[in-house]
């Protein structure tokens, strides 16, 4: 089958991420510097499919994109082919439109999908791949939450933009003696938090991984004012909840495969603190989408690369229905079957929680 292949096409869904166009240049070089193969993209990930939507992918087109965070083919989230949202008497019901991409693929002479995603759009190739379609996977997140990887491309840069801001809140904080909160992406997952909060010198890390108690934080910034320090920077996770409650949700996206957008936590101990340590000012700032966009750090551009390759590889070598992945300093790969739900959290006896705390970070536990 390797030896047949002739065109291969790429596509990248769910949320934006530093590193997808690195991963793209890297595998449209590859096929066609290596192999010859021609390499179109599909526009705004599975819908582009469903549509056939696509552009060509040369080495001209792919110039200049290692460095830029985003996407050159562009990204959904919403757009669940088993699942799609489509009219039918004048009314939007759910229906399964898998056969179309399928068929657009055969039609258009595609040998294999290049998925490059999280565990949504994943679990997408990995049913691409049960009806047929010769598919290799990329893993994406900036959350680094798939198991399957050690690291997944965008969590380097994603780190990199959170210290910096506490970097930033650490002087205006110690200049106005104020309770500073950052609050950070991740989802169900700490990482984020966890590692930035590290090197950002945080004095307290909330991670949904570790159910936090308002009065433990309070304790923190007293034992810091104890200490000469009559300031306290706070980063927590998105997905934080305090002991015997729950997260805090933004809003409910109704069309989306995965409608709950976490948010707001950062907020509600900022109000909380106010009403228990009176003689502080508490303020809150929600990074959003600044941990998604700008340019790729170093070590993404890289890992991203890295991938590209592995992902061409894979395909020369004929072992589809696969996910590349890190283990250790090698580059490897996992079935698509074995990637899916499998998601890897903060583990609250782990390393990085244990130095952090011998440091005297407080975990609000």
């Amino acid at each position: 089958m390797a030896n047949t292949i002739k065109k291969i096409a790429l596509l990248t869904g769910g949320g934006d991420c530093p590193g997808l166009n690195a991963v793209i240049r890297a595998v449209t070089r590859t096929a066609i510097l290596q192999y010859g193969y021609e390499v179109i993209g599909y526009k705004f990930g599975y819908r582009g499919l469903y549509n056939n939507d696509f552009m060509p992918l040369t080495l001209n087109s792919v110039s200049g994109i290692l460095h830029r965070g985003g996407t050159i083919l562009y990204s959904s989230n919403k757009d669940n082919l088993f699942n799609y949202s489509v009219e039918r008497n004048g009314k939007i019901v759910k229906e399964d439109v898998s056969d179309v991409a399928v068929e657009n693929l055969r039609k258009e002479g595609v040998d294999v999908l290049v998925v490059i995603g999280g565990d949504g759009t994943l679990t997408s190739a990995r049913d691409f791949s049960r009806k047929g379609v010769n598919v290799i996977g990329v893993p994406k997140t900036i959350d680094n939450d798939l198991a399957a990887t050690d690291v997944t491309f965008g969590f380097n840069t994603a780190i990199g933009v959170a210290t910096e801001a506490l970097d930033r809140l650490h002087t205006t904080a110690e200049s106005h003696h104020r309770i500073m909160l950052c609050e950070v992406m991740g989802r169900n997952a700490g990482w984020i938090a966890l590692h930035s909060g590290i090197a950002g010198s945080a004095d307290v890390i909330l991670i949904p991984e570790i159910p936090y108690d308002i009065e433990k934080i309070v304790d923190k910034v007293r034992e810091r004012e104890s200490e000469g320090k009559p300031f306290t920077i706070i980063v927590v996770a998105e997905g934080a909840k305090p002991k015997n409650g729950d997260v805090v949700i933004s809003k409910i996206v109704e069309d989306s495969p995965d409608p709950i957008r976490l948010g707001g936590i950062a907020n509600k101990i900022a109000y909380d603190l106010e009403k228990l340590i009176k003689n502080h000012e508490v303020r809150s700032t929600v990074l959003g989408h600044v941990q998604r966009g700008g340019n790729t750090s170093t070590y993404d551009r890289i890992l991203s690369t890295r991938y590209g390759v592995a992902a061409v590889e894979l395909i020369r070598e004929g072992k589809f229905g696969n996910m590349v992945c890190l283990k250790g300093d090698e580059v490897c790969y996992e079935s698509l079957e074995n990637v899916i739900g499998n998601n890897k959290n903060v583990n609250p006896d782990g390393e990085l929680v244990k130095i952090a705390k011998e440091i005297g970070i407080s975990f609000g536990d």
